[in-house]
C-alpha cells in the first residue's frame, strides 16, 4: 500500500512539475490603460505573431488609475499614462528608464510630440508617446453660419469659431452663441492655460497676478455658458441642444461622426484656435517592478510600428505619436488639421507641467469662483 502511495505521489509530482513548467513558460504581458483605447484586432495580431498573451485592464479617470495602482495585486508590465500623472510618478520612482535599443520603432516618433512629452519626462527617458489630442472648439456649422451671417462680406472676413478663442472670450461673440447654447469643459487644467495663452502670458505661469487675470477673464464667460461639463457636450452637440463647446479633439471628432451617422441634418466641426491650445499626451511606460520585461518591450515596440499605430489612430480617432504612420492613417483623419495639425499649428500647441499642490489649490479655488461667482 505504501509503495502504491509513493508511486502515485511520484506521478502526481511529475505531472504537477510539467504543468508548473508549462505555466512558467507561458508568455504574458499585463497592460493597464484607458478603455476602448486600442484596436482589439491589434492585440489579437500581437498574440498571433509573438505567442504573448495580453491581459488588458482598464481605468476611467486619472484618479482611478492612481488609486488602482496603489492597491493593485497584479504586477503590470506596461502602463498607458497621461503626461501630468507620468510626471508625478516619475518623481515618486515608479518607472524604469527605457532601453531604446529594445524599441527600434521609437526612431519613427514625432519630434514635436516627444518635445511636448519632455515637459513631463525631461530627456524622454521613461516614456514614449502612444496617442495625443488637443483642447479646442467644436461647433454646429449651420448655426455658426447663421449667427455670423455666413456668405456676407463681413462674415467672410471673420474666422470660424474653431479658429480663435475670441469666440469664447469676446462678449459680443459669447452673446451670439449663448442664444443656441454653449458648453465648456469643467477643467481648470484646460481653461487656465487657455486663458493665459489668450492674454499672451505663459500658459504654465504660477505668478499670482497672471492667474488673477486669467481668473477674471474666465469669470467673464460665466453668464453666457449654459453648462460647465466634461462629459455631456458630445450628446448636446449631436442632438442640437447646443451650438458651441470647448472640448477635446477626440470628442469633437466623435460628435462629427455621430451627427453624420444619425442623418439628423446637423454638421459638427472642430478647430484648434490660432492663439494656441493645450496638447494632451497618453504615453507608454514600464513600471520598475514589471514582472515580464521582455514581453513589455515586445508589446510597446509592436504598438510603435507605423502600420499598427495607424490602426489604433483609425480606431480611436486620436492622433498617434508615430509620425511615420500618418501615410497609413485614414485620409479623413490624416488630412484633418484639427487631428493632425500642420507644422505652424504644432508650434502653437503646448503641454503644461504640473503645478505644486499649493498652487493647484489656488487654481481650483479660482476656477470654482469663476464658474459660480462665489
Amino acid at each position: 500500500m505504501r509503495s502504491i502511495f509513493v508511486v502515485a505521489l511520484a506521478v502526481w509530482l511529475c505531472v504537477f512539475g510539467l504543468v508548473f513548467q508549462a505555466v512558467a513558460r507561458e508568455k504574458i504581458v499585463n497592460v493597464f490603460g484607458w478603455s476602448d483605447y486600442i484596436d482589439p484586432r491589434v492585440i489579437e495580431d500581437f498574440t498571433k505573431e509573438t505567442g504573448i498573451k495580453v491581459f488588458f485592464d482598464t481605468y476611467s479617470s486619472n484618479e482611478d488609475f492612481e488609486k488602482h495602482l496603489a492597491n493593485a495585486k497584479i504586477g503590470y508590465d506596461v502602463l498607458i499614462v497621461s503626461g501630468p500623472t507620468l510626471q508625478r510618478q516619475i518623481a515618486a520612482g515608479l518607472y524604469q528608464k527605457l532601453d531604446k535599443s529594445r524599441l527600434p520603432n521609437s526612431k519613427t516618433l514625432w519630434p514635436e510630440v516627444m518635445a511636448g512629452l519632455a515637459a513631463f519626462d525631461p530627456g524622454n527617458q521613461y516614456a514614449v508617446n502612444y496617442l495625443w489630442f488637443t483642447t479646442g472648439i467644436a461647433y454646429n456649422v449651420a448655426k455658426a453660419n447663421e449667427l455670423l451671417g455666413q456668405g456676407s462680406e463681413a462674415a467672410d472676413s471673420e474666422p470660424s469659431p474653431g479658429d480663435s478663442w475670441d469666440y469664447l472670450f469676446k462678449p459680443e461673440n459669447l452673446k451670439k452663441f449663448s442664444s443656441c447654447g454653449i458648453y465648456v469643459l469643467d477643467s481648470a487644467e484646460d481653461l487656465f492655460p487657455i486663458a493665459l495663452t489668450y492674454l499672451r502670458l505663459d500658459p504654465g505661469s504660477v505668478r499670482q497676478n497672471d492667474l488673477r487675470r486669467a481668473a477674471e477673464l474666465l469669470a467673464g464667460i460665466r453668464r453666457d455658458v449654459k453648462k460647465f461639463s466634461s462629459t455631456e457636450y458630445v450628446d448636446a452637440l449631436v442632438n442640437g441642444d447646443i451650438c458651441l463647446a470647448v472640448g477635446w479633439s477626440g470628442d469633437g471628432i466623435n460628435a462629427m461622426n455621430r451627427a453624420h451617422e444619425s442623418e439628423n441634418g446637423i454638421e459638427i466641426s472642430y478647430g484648434i484656435p490660432r492663439e494656441g491650445a493645450p496638447m494632451w499626451l497618453d504615453n507608454l511606460a514600464i513600471p520598475k517592478n514589471a514582472p515580464h520585461l521582455d514581453e513589455a518591450y515586445a508589446f510597446m515596440d509592436f504598438l510603435l510600428r507605423p502600420a499598427v499605430a495607424a490602426r489604433n489612430s483609425n480606431f480611436t480617432h486620436f492622433a498617434t505619436g508615430v509620425l511615420a504612420s500618418k501615410s497609413s492613417v485614414d485620409k479623413d483623419l490624416s488630412e484633418n488639421k484639427s487631428i493632425y495639425p500642420d507644422p505652424g499649428t504644432m508650434q502653437k500647441l503646448f503641454a503644461v507641467r504640473n503645478r505644486d499642490p499649493a498652487m493647484q489649490k489656488i487654481i481650483a479655488r479660482e476656477w470654482l469662483r469663476a464658474k459660480t461667482g462665489k
